[in-house]
This record gives structure tokens, C-alpha cells and sequence, in this order.
């Protein structure tokens, strides 16, 4: 997700994202433990966008 796509997006909505990709991430160390992963570098894309995500949500929250 591009930061401008995060930008739009409304504080709810952000939080919605933010759960879903956690639940992704969860998802995706256990393909990793058990080696059914397909695509390992998923793993810090996903991270890098809840970072995104909850830099965004702050700047929402303080203004």
C-alpha cells in the first residue's frame, strides 16, 4: 500500500487495515515456521506497511 493510497483513507478505516494486516503477518510466521511459505520477503512488506499505517493514524490522531 502507497502512502498516498494511506493518506486517503480515514482514521477507521486505517485501524480496520492495521488489524487485517496484523492478522496477516501472524498468518504468514507460521508459513514460515513450517516452511510453506512462497514468498518470504511478504513477511517485511507487511511489516513496513503497518509501520505506515500507524505513522499515518498518529498524524490523524494529533491534529
Amino acid at each position: 500500500m502507497k502512502l498516498k493510497e494511506i493518506k486517503k483513507l480515514s482514521k477507521d478505516e486505517v485501524i480496520k487495515n492495521i488489524d487485517k494486516l496484523k492478522k496477516d503477518l501472524f498468518n504468514l510466521r507460521f508459513q514460515k515456521i513450517n516452511s510453506q511459505i512462497t514468498n518470504p520477503s511478504k513477511i517485511n512488506e507487511t511489516k513496513k506497511t503497518i509501520a505506515r499505517l500507524k505513522t499515518v493514524l498518529v498524524g490523524k490522531i494529533n491534529a
